[in-house]
């Protein structure tokens, strides 16, 4: 049998696999259903994903990594073997090498935690890479030579900024600020302002379908639907798009200030290149409208988004497979 290797982007959003030879063939979101009675594990997945918010007091929809490192270990365990499991991973390849990709700046307890709960899956090797590095290689980057390649990769735990030079990375940082965290500042602001609760779905709609950073129109208006806190009951409410600026400004405000605090640390010859290349976005985080013309009027320097932002880590896997003793080399 075959023992073909495995690109894995163990996201807190979502988990996408790469088998190389095949690309892509698996994206589902990182969440479990759990019945907390017995403890029994209902779904994983797309199936867990769709359970979210709407399951009976007894099941729970759990989402095992949390803030880019794994919150809870044996669920992460059982996430993992379902995936490769439903890529037929096991029975079409003995033991196959995987790749991993975890947030920059990561305890080696964190790191070792990840590749335990991957060894355990069956694999024969596993190598861990840090996430923004492999972001710029799946975003076409050639990181080899020694000119700065600068890359923000806005996950949904995390947000990871780092500039990179000679197959290293030079300077980095990473937040615990992503697509989770806006989720949740809609989910507040809603709930201080308007006394309405509405669930994370909801919010990650809004996000998604609606909010605009840069230059939102006072006449877009959206409805939305939650449970009033003061009465109990179900209501509906209309939002200006400028709302959302407000509701989402701090934590992108934070983000900028990392990635100004990332530049400082720079050395001055690696300032100048990224002055003329600019950086580039990766991950859901950066499809926020607005944020390009945002990042670009804060920084002065060309913002760009990766052509396949939601893709690019775990394309990155793929390339960095097909050098696997190069891999070996670095680990």
């Amino acid at each position: 049998m075959l023992a073909h290797d495995i690109g894995i982007d163990l996201g807190t959003a979502n988990v996408l696999i790469y088998i190389k030879g095949r690309g892509i063939v698996l994206n589902e979101p990182s969440i479990v259903a759990v019945d907390t009675e017995t403890k029994k594990v209902i779904a994983v997945g797309k199936e867990a994903n769709e359970m979210l918010g709407r399951t009976p007091g007894k099941v729970k929809a759990i989402k095992p990594l949390k803030d880019g490192v794994i919150a809870d270990f044996e669920l992460t365990e059982i996430m993992l073997n379902t995936f490769i499991k439903k890529i037929k991973a096991k029975r079409l390849f003995s033991r196959p090498r995987i790749l991993i990709c975890c947030p920059t700046n990561i305890t080696q307890v964190e790191k070792n935690a990840i590749k335990e709960a991957t060894e355990r899956t069956g694999a024969r090797k596993v190598y861990i890479e840090e996430e923004p590095k492999v972001a710029a290689i799946g975003a076409g980057m050639d990181i080899s030579k020694p000119t700065a390649n600068m890359v923000l990769d806005i996950g949904g735990g995390t947000t990871d900024i780092a500039i990179l030079s000679l197959d290293g990375i030079v300077s980095s940082e990473s937040v615990k600020i992503a697509g989770n965290t806006l989720d949740q500042d809609i989910i507040k602001y809603i709930r201080e302002k308007y006394k309405l609760l509405i669930g994370e779905k909801t919010a990650e709609d809004i996000k998604i379908k609606f909010a605009n950073i840069y230059n939102p129109d006072e006449k877009e208006i959206m409805e939305i639907k939650g449970r009033n806190l003061i009465t109990g009951l179900p209501q509906a409410i209309e939002i200006k798009q400028t709302e959302t600026k407000e509701a989402l400004e701090d934590s992108i405000h934070r983000i900028v200030k990392a990635i100004k605090g990332v530049l400082e640390m720079t050395p001055p010859e690696l300032s100048a290149d990224i002055v003329e290349k600019g950086v580039i976005l990766t991950g859901g985080g950066s499809l926020l409208t607005g944020l390009v013309d945002y990042l670009e009027e804060e920084l002065t320097i060309p913002v760009l988004i990766a052509e396949t932002p939601l893709t690019c880590v775990v394309e990155g896997t793929g390339i960095l497979l097909d050098n696997i003793k190069k891999l070996e080399e670095e680990q």
